[in-house]
């Protein structure tokens, strides 16, 4: 074990610039220094490549965002592989980010998941359902998750979850969420075989019409991926689609018949990386979601008043958050904590401010305020487009493939645009943990 101090440096927390020493401990190196399975992964294994090569601009913040993923997904932890990357599944549904739910959906197979499970949610082990409401929830009200949500889940009986369980699966459920937000935000859910639906309402003053009728926002030319992958099979056409998902059926029944499953996670008993791919391909997002109308509302017009403004200076990430979640799920606060930290010192996309605007505009968003900051500052900074673009990306992610593009973004370069949209994806992930790590909190001191 090292033993070392550690500074904590936030550009966008309240009490700006506080350095704290800390013991912190820190993982072996081995364990540390092992490189994230995506960067060796080749593009035929998965579409997150796609993504990665947007953050490619942006090299250190994609290492730290490489190995953090890493961790929640392939490294020690409470929850079996299979449930990591299903509860994945379930959180990129919520966004019906059809990438995501393919992407997932083939690693669940490859780690030797039940198909049965794609079926939809309701063929899940019971103790997945049970996480259907708080993920609902964290998605896009996240002000609502409450200490009687964490007791509910935590409560005795067989289909109880462990705190370290929890914990784990808030992190993952947050982590994809916000993902979803990147994957809209750059273009890359263009790179999904499955459509994408508008659901949850349209953001305030913003058209879904489609930009080849001349009256929407056109795609952002520069955010779209800037090394497509090729597919090996095109799946834009619904009956291909319903296909796939037939064959997958008729493959169940009869291995049910003969009382045995698709894939076995000791023998494998499906080796074709392509028929893996093809039953993941056939996992429709819509079947892991329940009550689909549920979605973003205004939090400063929300009906439940009883609902306080979150105030950073009483609960922070720095000060609570980063401590309690690297205690009960132990270094994934570092990874994290790296993470706000990169983005935060990636150069600025202009004013040098601005950052910190678009940080606490979304924060605002969801109904988190910073007392030592002049909200003035949004308004002046941010022009009235990239705010509505802010907004959409953060808080409306699947409303539409091509969010609004502001006017203003012509002159900025690709890894700006990145920039921005990193920005986004980190505000809200952070956002999410604040909500989730405090209701802990409360349980835990109650």
């Amino acid at each position: 074990m090292i033993i070392c101090t550690k500074k904590m440096d936030y550009p966008f927390g309240t009490q700006c610039q506080r350095v704290q020493n800390q013991m912190v401990k820190v993982g072996s190196e081995k364990e540390r220094a092992a490189p994230p399975l995506c960067v060796k992964a080749p593009a035929s294994r998965g579409l997150l490549d796609a993504v990665s090569q947007q953050m490619t601009l942006h090299p250190q913040y994609l290492e730290s965002f490489l190995r953090a993923q890493h961790y929640i997904l392939h490294m020690d932890g409470p929850l079996p592989l299979q449930y990591r990357h299903y509860i994945a599944v379930m959180a990129a549904a919520r966004h019906h980010c059809g990438y995501l739910v393919s992407l997932h959906s083939a690693h669940f197979l490859r780690v030797g998941g039940d198909p049965l499970w794609l079926q939809g949610l309701e063929s899940a082990p019971a103790r997945l359902r049970l996480l259907d409401h708080i993920n609902k929830v964290l998605a896009h009200r996240p002000w609502l998750v409450a200490r009687s949500h964490i007791q509910e889940l935590l409560k005795t009986g067989e289909q109880c979850w462990s705190l370290a369980e929890l914990v784990q699966a808030v992190v993952l459920l947050a982590h994809c969420h916000a993902l979803c937000s990147f994957v809209f935000g750059s273009g890359a859910e263009g790179d999904t075989p499955v459509t994408p639906r508008v659901r949850h309402g349209t953001p305030p003053g913003y058209c879904l019409c489609d930009a080849a009728n001349g009256n929407g926002a056109a795609p952002l030319p520069s955010v779209t991926p800037l090394d497509r992958m090729p597919r090996r099979r095109s799946l834009d056409s619904s009956y291909e689609a319903v296909c796939l998902r037939e064959r997958l059926q008729k493959a169940l029944e009869e291995k049910e018949r003969r009382g045995e499953h698709l894939l076995n996670s000791q023998t494998h008993s499906l080796t074709d990386t392509e028929e893996v791919e093809e039953v993941a391909c056939a996992a429709d997002p819509s079947r892991f979601i329940t009550d689909p109308e549920f979605g973003y509302q205004e939090f400063a017009r929300r009906e439940e008043d009883h609902f306080q403004v979150f105030r950073v200076q009483d609960y922070s990430w720095e000060v609570h958050g980063f401590s309690l979640v690297n205690r009960l799920y132990s270094d994934i606060g570092h990874l994290l904590d790296e993470r706000f930290r990169k983005v935060a010192s990636l150069p600025s996309p202009r004013e040098p401010d601005l950052k910190r605007a678009i940080w606490n505009y979304i924060h605002c968003m969801f109904g988190i305020r910073y007392d030592d900051y002049d909200y003035g500052e949004v308004n002046q900074l941010l022009e009235r487009e990239l705010k509505l673009y802010i907004k959409t990306v953060a808080c409306f992610p699947d409303a539409t493939r091509s969010p609004p593009c502001p006017v203003s973004w012509a002159p900025l370069k690709p890894d700006e645009k990145v920039h921005v949209n990193l920005l986004i994806m980190e505000a809200r992930l952070q956002a999410e943990l604040l909500y989730a790590l405090r209701a802990i909190t409360q349980h835990m001191t109650s």
